[in-house]
């Protein structure tokens, strides 16, 4: 008998608990990511719109919206789709970078 790695269904791979998202490494950019959302949603009391990390980032829409499904395809942030400003991070503070500003592009 033969194991298929697609007969599962996309559910099985999408199921990440806390513990495993605390165990996971990021890059810097999806650092830089997590550490925006936890601080826009400290300031502000409600997580950020896919806009408001657009325009910190200086990056376009497409851009944004692919890291948010990166980082929550990793476990590091939860969020339901079809509902603004749901993102929730799952990495501890402690874990997080410091947020650093954006790097300006040299032709601007």
């Amino acid at each position: 008998m033969r194991a298929s790695r697609r007969g599962s269904g996309p559910a099985m791979g999408c199921q990440v608990t806390q513990r495993d998202a605390q165990r996971r490494k990021f890059t810097l950019l999806q650092g830089q990511y997590l550490a925006f959302i936890r601080a826009y949603t400290l300031i502000h009391r409600e997580p950020p719109a896919e806009a408001d990390m657009q325009r910190f980032f200086r990056v376009t829409a497409p851009s944004v919206h692919r890291m948010v499904l990166a980082l929550s395809e990793r476990g590091l942030i939860e969020r339901t789709p079809g509902r603004a400003r749901s993102l929730r991070v799952l990495v501890p503070p402690e874990e997080l970078p410091p947020l650093e500003e954006p790097a300006a592009h040299e032709d601007a």
